[in-house]
């Protein structure tokens, strides 16, 4: 017997027969792209189609290839094949259901494919029709509810899911795609939910229901309102929050046990052996080819579940037994490439063993840990437009983070201390950390040393500003809950001041070429400030009063950088430009700085003659600034423990909308034919009773 081939919806016989035979379902499909009602002649027309698997690529080739008027002329019989799939949905055979949603699918993108400049209304009256739109799509939303809640099969709710993802993404700009009106009013919220509530659902559906779920609060967000919005803000189940905490805990461990593998590919491989060979002088470059791709999806359902719900602040520093106490898989773990914004969860057997202790002592892990790591490894290298926009991300997510007041009181809490081990960039200057030599600490000394690795790595040409702005307004903001709470943490502050210094000096030195393109007095104001909270409320939260003195010392060892920054300043705000105003403002707020360098300078060289010592240590240094605090006089500033509360809808509608266009588009391209793939979904129904 000959062999029979397959392509593009053909069946060839291999005998070389001339004319190729075609598919019946292709042969169905043709019938319905005439003008004649093909149930016509064959009563039986779409019961045998449902029956019949699905060619997705034939069908969806087929409504791209037709012109406007051609699809106008078959518009009946588009919207009846809509309407029967939708009747299929409530059929028991399982194929039947599983053909319907893979024909919905594929109409749905077919059409939006042909009349991507059409309006939204058209392409409903197109699909369904005008006159029986609400009806159908309030059927189709009741439909795939009741298979996503009810308790059948895992590849049918997974199909489901593609089909809303499909729906949603049809669009780059999701706010345009009208027929999410539908979905607006007949909502699949409690569906979500229930999925991320059950754990058996959220380790099958837990990705897909969480993008969807993020897509579908960005719908028109700032001009109506959104159902979507309203519901995520008031969860208050415990399961649930935590059930989506997990999916995106789970996704940021993947990422970072890419990363991991990467490094360690990167290290133990031929470059590696060169630069061991020539030396070290190549190493930041190397290292900077490390790349892992972004997930902006699964960081923007953690960002509107922090921004929206109150209730999930506190899912942030919930253990994760789930991926924390797994004991480590005996089989080697697959390394199959994960989609990088798209629909398909991270394999729970690699995710349970990402977040195993990090040292030999049992500890688990929690989101708020997961999600530093993430950001530490994203921020290092922002040249790349979706890693800026990931870093970026990060950055809004952390503001939010430390602006929310119980939020503060376990970054704070004493007794909820944690190793992280964050990634750092490789550089030149300074040896790699030795991760088990990490301290226990409560978790804002990470968001802390998270900053300060920014603030040091990213003094370059390219300057991010908009990150620099970010990263030093949380610095701020955390310091203003020590201040009001009077939490004296034990961190190494002087790290923090050094980089906040070196900043100020980096901003001097490329005075020119910053202020070409950015108003660097804005961020050296802020820079400045943050000293000044240090100077005028350090006595009630650093953690002993030698760190004062190490204060004082630090910035009269710095003298030198305050001073020019004084010059730079006073040259700008007595020049009638452009930079007067903002410059001005600086030269005012450096006001106790150099009182406490004009002070303490003539006093410590007072020192050194009277005991004929060429240089102070800084022991003796630091003895100068204790005797010496009593005739110390300073300006009290109003404000410094004041800020502006992060608002999106001012300030963020722009980066958010361009951001869901990409996640949209990234979502959409991974919607591929191999992940709406029948083979599985026929070998579960391969009986039909």
């Amino acid at each position: 017997m000959a062999q029979t081939e397959k392509k593009g919806g053909l069946l060839r016989k291999s005998s070389a027969s001339k004319k190729p035979l075609k598919e019946k379902v292709v042969l169905m499909y043709d019938e319905i792209f005439m003008t004649e009602d093909p149930s016509k002649c064959n009563p039986r027309f779409w019961e045998e189609l449902f029956l019949m698997k699905v060619n997705l690529e034939y069908l969806e080739g087929k409504l791209e290839a037709l012109d406007g008027e051609e699809l106008m002329k078959i518009k009946d019989n588009i919207n009846c094949l809509f309407q029967r799939c939708i009747q299929a949905l409530g059929e028991e055979h399982p194929i039947r259901v599983v053909n319907a949603l893979q024909t919905l699918c594929a109409l749905i993108r077919g059409v939006h494919q042909k009349n991507k400049s059409t309006s939204g209304f058209d392409i409903i009256n197109m699909l369904v029709g005008f006159d029986k739109a609400e009806l159908c799509m309030k059927n189709l939303m009741e439909s795939l509810d009741s298979l996503l809640c009810a308790e059948g099969s895992e590849s049918l709710k997974s199909l489901c899911l593609k089909l809303l993802l499909c729906l949603v993404t049809v669009t780059d700009n999701i706010s345009q795609n009208t027929i999410l009106e539908y979905v607006m009013i007949n909502s699949i919220f409690e569906a979500i939910l229930q999925i991320l509530s059950s754990p058996l659902s959220r380790r099958e559906h837990g990705y897909d229901a969480v993008v969807l779920l993020a897509l579908l609060v960005n719908y028109r967000k700032y001009e109506s309102v959104n159902p979507y919005i309203v519901k995520l803000s008031i969860v208050d189940d415990e399961a649930t929050l935590n059930g989506m905490g997990l999916v995106i805990a789970q996704a940021l461990s993947e990422y970072d046990r890419q990363y991991k593998d990467k490094e360690e590919e990167h290290q133990s491989g031929f470059f590696s052996a060169l630069t061991n060979m020539v030396g070290s002088m190549f190493i930041a470059d190397a290292d900077e080819k490390i790349s892992v791709q972004t997930n902006e999806a699964i960081l923007l359902a953690l960002y509107e579940a922090v921004h929206l719900n109150r209730n999930f602040i506190t899912v942030l520093a919930q253990s994760h037994p789930e991926m924390g106490l797994m004991t480590t898989p005996t089989s080697p773990i697959p390394t199959t490439p994960v989609t990088p914004l798209g629909t398909t969860p991270p394999s729970s057997d690699v995710i349970s063993s990402a977040e195993l202790p990090l040292d030999a002592d049992v500890q688990t892990s929690n989101l708020l840990i997961t999600f530093l790591k993430y950001s530490s490894i994203v921020m290092q290298d922002t040249k790349d437009e979706h890693r800026l926009h990931s870093g970026k991300l990060c950055l809004i997510i952390l503001t939010c983070i430390a602006e929310d007041q119980y939020a503060n009181a376990f970054l704070h809490d004493d007794n909820m201390n944690f190793r992280v081990n964050l990634h750092r960039m490789p550089m030149r200057h300074r040896k790699k950390a030795a991760d088990k030599n990490l301290p226990c600490r409560p978790l804002v000394c990470a968001v802390l040393d998270l900053m300060v690795e920014f603030i040091v790595t990213h003094m370059m040409k390219e300057f991010p500003m908009d990150l620099y702005v970010r990263c030093i307004q949380i610095v701020h903001k955390l310091l203003c809950y020590q201040k009001k709470c009077r939490v004296r943490l034990h961190y190494t502050w002087r790290e923090l001041w050094s980089a906040l210094i070196n900043l100020l000096k980096f901003l001097m030195s490329n005075e020119t070429v910053l202020l070409a393109k950015h108003n660097i007095f804005t961020l050296a104001l802020m820079v400045v400030n943050l000293f000044n909270m240090f100077i005028t409320y350090g006595d009630t939260f650093l953690p002993t009063p030698s760190s004062y003195d190490e204060l004082y010392y630090e910035i009269i060892r710095m003298h030198q950088n305050f001073d020019n920054l004084y010059s730079m300043v006073l040259r700008l705000s007595t020049n009638a430009g452009q930079w007067k105003e903002p410059a001005s403002k600086v030269t005012h707020a450096l006001v106790n700085i150099r009182a406490i360098i004009n002070h303490f300078n003539p006093k410590i060289e007072s020192y050194a003659a009277v005991n004929h010592i060429s240089q102070l240590s800084e022991d003796q240094v630091l003895e100068v600034v204790r005797s010496n605090y009593d005739t110390l006089t300073l300006k009290l500033q109003d404000g410094l423990d004041q800020y502006e509360r992060y608002s999106e809808q001012h300030k963020e509608a722009a980066f958010f909308k361009e951001l869901v266009r990409s996640i949209s588009i990234n979502v959409r391209k991974n919607l591929a034919f191999n992940t709406l793939s029948q083979e599985l979904l026929l070998k579960e129904f391969s009986t039909i009773s």
